[in-house]
């Protein structure tokens, strides 16, 4: 994989993810301002999770959204006047709040956000840079803010609960606003198959940037997989390219050790949160044992989830597929 396929990866994973930061860094360079609205609590029924974010440039133009739809109107105009007199502010918007209420938050929810111009009176543009870099680096930090926005900062360790659970939210003395900004979700599937096809689709419909690995260019073909970053080489190759880190999913689906042992062995040295290999338990059996075999050790070979999937009686590549992206999830989730 070159640098250019490799930068067509990490724009490819932004676009899974919210480009808020990225968006509010282009027009505060471009000069029209910036603000960055962000969801920090929530109660009842609320449509966006906490850490949810909404950029405004200082023109109106938006992207992302707070509410889906209900408040953007209200934080839009607060925005626009956190923009020209400075300063941060928190806005609670409920069905108590007439304001809330005129434009749509009739559902039952409750929530708070926090608007931050970017430069001053707000978060620095040098501290915005440096998020957007680790972002596209796929780094994991904290950025932490004082609600009254007397602080700000950003941190790569001390909120190891919070980046494993990928969960921002406020301290637990309601002072600040902790936003976990980890590297996106991948998906990186070894085996061009059936399987894959419909794997892939779901794994982008829940938030994953999906990668195809097959040297077998005929089964990795931008026609079976129009939707994937695909890479047509060895898998141990590809994936020592791409790196394999605690964001990543690796899934192995060709039943030949040829392909799946080397992409194991790259796998088993890995920090990614999940490893599934598909074959019966007399293949995974013998798996074991190769590895075994190769010195990894009975600790190591328990990461893998083989035969790969929840035990859901799944017939046929569509429903193998659903029981792969479920325990995935599951896995993820901690459940």
């Amino acid at each position: 994989m070159n640098k250019d396929a490799r930068q067509q990866s990490r724009r490819t994973d932004m676009q899974q993810s919210e480009r808020a930061p990225e968006q509010a860094l282009e027009w505060a360079r471009a000069g029209t301002g910036a603000v960055l609205a962000t969801v920090i609590e929530t109660w009842g029924s609320a449509p966006r999770r906490v850490g949810s974010q909404l950029v405004i440039s200082g023109e109106g133009d938006m992207e992302g959204s707070v509410s889906g739809g209900c408040v953007e109107g209200a934080v839009v105009l607060e925005a626009q006047e956190a923009l020209a007199q400075g300063g941060t502010r928190v806005l609670e918007y409920g069905v108590s709040d007439g304001d809330a209420f005129a434009v749509g938050l009739a559902c039952g929810g409750t929530i708070r956000i926090l608007v931050e111009p970017v430069g001053a009176g707000g978060m620095p543009v040098a501290m915005l840079e440096e998020l957007v870099t680790a972002r596209a680096e796929r780094v994991a930090v904290a950025y932490e803010v004082a609600l009254d926005g007397s602080t700000r900062g950003l941190r790569r360790d001390g909120h190891d609960a919070r980046f494993r659970m990928d969960r921002s939210g406020v301290s637990e003395d309601g002072a600040s606003f902790i936003a976990i900004h980890n590297p996106p979700l991948r998906l990186v599937v070894v085996g061009a198959v059936h399987i894959a096809q419909t794997l892939v689709s779901m794994a982008r419909a829940v938030g994953f940037d999906p990668i195809v690995i097959d040297p077998r260019e005929a089964f990795g073909s931008t026609a079976r997989f129009p939707d994937a970053t695909l890479i047509n080489d060895w898998p141990d190759d590809a994936l020592n390219e791409i790196g394999v880190d605690a964001r990543t999913a690796l899934v192995l689906l060709t039943h030949d050790p040829k392909l799946d042992d080397p992409a194991l062995h790259v796998g088993l040295h890995s920090q990614a949160f999940y490893i599934g290999a598909l074959g019966s338990s007399r293949t995974h059996a013998s798996r074991v044992t190769r590895l075994g075999e190769a010195g990894f050790d009975a600790h190591q070979i328990a990461r893998i989830k083989g035969p790969v999937g929840l035990d859901i009686g799944a017939a046929g590549p569509a429903e193998i597929a659903v029981s792969i992206m479920a325990q995935i999830i599951q896995t993820l989730r901690g459940s």
